[in-house]
């Protein structure tokens, strides 16, 4: 597309083809940035994974993946309240490490 016509007159709508050219080159790597920032990639492969984001804060979020399939949590301040069992008891080690020691069976 040139600028001017030929008898010599500018051609308004010529540089508008420009800054579409320009704004989807934008568009594409603005969505490439988002892709990568947000770790999509990794919901694509065929790992199961648990991702926890801000542990022990209010707005705490679990994502698991197994297989197929995505489950996501999100913390709440209410308390459950029910009938259960006490499955064990959770320690956590100076080194960081957690140990799971199960309850005695009655």
């Amino acid at each position: 597309m040139c600028l001017f016509e030929e008898d010599g007159e500018i051609e308004p709508l010529a540089s508008v083809a420009n800054l579409v050219d320009v704004m989807l080159v934008f568009s594409v790597a603005l969505m490439i940035a988002i892709v990568s920032f947000l770790q999509v990639p990794s919901l694509l492969k065929n790992k199961d994974y648990t991702v926890i984001t801000n542990p022990g804060q209010p707005d705490m979020e679990i994502i698991i993946k197994e297989g197929e399939e995505i489950k996501h949590y999100e913390a709440t301040t209410t308390t459950g309240a029910g009938r259960g069992e006490l499955l064990g008891q959770a320690y956590r080690l100076p080194d960081g490490r957690v140990v799971y020691v199960p309850a005695e069976k009655k």
